[in-house]
């Protein structure tokens, strides 16, 4: 009875390993399935050569080399990191740094008008509706945490 099992256990193992790889390979007729999904004939063809790489005794990493020289980079869809594709990975954390540094410019930009409002003040110049909205804003002690709502809720009540 052991004997029995151990083909069907290493067909089974077999069979994981190539959906798990088909799962990552891209088909390349299709182009937005994997082969796994796909139907093209040029997915069963890779399927069955990946079964073959796999009966061969090759690894998922030598299967997936093989794939990547055969077809290039984008049958893959979990493309490496390296010098042509840095940009593609490191764009999120650019925009997010542009955005951080656009906000603390209008932040610190804020304060200075203050100040600029406050000198403007002195030399008696007038303020606009929208400064003096802003001066009574920051001048005005914050209300105690009661059932009084905050500013924003006051301001679109108002409105």
């Amino acid at each position: 009875m052991g004997s029995e099992e151990d083909p069907v256990k290493k067909t089974q193992v077999v069979n994981a390993r190539a959906r798990n790889i088909s799962h990552n390979v891209r088909c390349t007729e299709c182009g937005s399935q994997s082969i796994e999904d796909s139907q093209a004939d040029i997915a069963i063809l890779l399927r069955k050569l990946i079964r073959d790489e796999i009966h061969a005794g090759k690894s998922d990493k030598e299967i997936y080399k093989k794939l990547e020289d055969d077809f290039g980079e984008t049958v893959l869809y979990a493309p490496k990191f390296d010098m042509q594709t840095a940009a593609l990975w490191l764009s999120p954390l650019l925009v997010a740094g542009a955005a951080a540094g656009i906000w603390a410019y209008k932040k610190h930009r804020q304060k200075t008008n203050v100040h600029i409002m406050a000198l403007n003040l002195v030399r008696g110049v007038p303020l606009t509706p929208n400064e003096k909205q802003t001066m009574l804003d920051l001048l005005t002690p914050p209300p105690s945490r009661g059932n009084i709502p905050s500013s924003w809720w006051r301001r679109w009540r108002e409105q």
